[in-house]
């Protein structure tokens, strides 16, 4: 199996601009943007899009992938931190913070659009797992809290933000405060079961 060749020059500035435009597109109009938007967004022909990606569903997880792909390198670069309770937390700002700038449910629905999505998606997981586990060894995080609650909150401050009216964009920095305190052992009542 040979590897795949490197892009020319001209062909990576033409991906680079297709994932931003896309990125920008999905996010305003969701799935239902067009490819044709896209193209114009990019500066790029519609032909140019579909040398890269065949379908647009191919398009929307290369977007995906690259969120994912960002996501875990910042949690990897925060495994070597010396405090891994403020690695932690860096962790769950880093990822609000994305949140800010684009749609984190995504992670949800990884399975469904390709199997290289789905394997980074656990990679990230897995990443999130080694953060809380620390935090937890270093006394920092209440043991009763698993790695899949850390991963469902990931996205909540945005979210409950959201709900606002008028609410300024620092919003969410507030309740993952609240977020935060709920997962320290200090002061902490038992949890009840988590249901299947």
């Amino acid at each position: 199996m040979t590897a795949a060749r490197p892009l020319r020059a001209d062909a990576l500035r033409n991906r680079t601009a297709l994932l931003a435009a896309a990125e920008a597109e999905f996010a305003s109009r969701g799935a239902d943007a067009s490819v044709a938007d896209i193209a114009r967004r990019a500066g790029i022909g519609k032909g140019t899009v579909f040398r890269h990606f065949p379908t647009k569903e191919d398009l929307l997880a290369a977007v995906v992938l690259d969120r994912v792909e960002r996501l875990t390198s910042r949690a990897r670069e925060l495994l070597s931190a010396t405090d891994p309770a403020a690695a932690l937390w860096e962790f769950l700002a880093a990822a609000a913070g994305r949140q800010q700038q684009w749609d984190l449910s995504f992670l949800r629905q990884a399975d469904d659009l390709n199997e290289t999505l789905a394997e980074a998606r656990g990679e990230l997981f897995t990443v999130i797992t080694e953060l809380v586990s620390r935090a937890q060894r270093a006394g920092a995080v209440r043991l009763d809290v698993t790695p899949a609650d850390v991963i469902l909150l990931m996205c909540a401050p945005v979210y409950v933000a959201s709900f606002a009216p008028g609410a300024e964009t620092g919003l969410w920095r507030r309740y993952l405060a609240v977020i935060i305190d709920g997962l320290r052992p200090e002061g902490a009542h038992p949890l009840p079961a988590r249901d299947g």
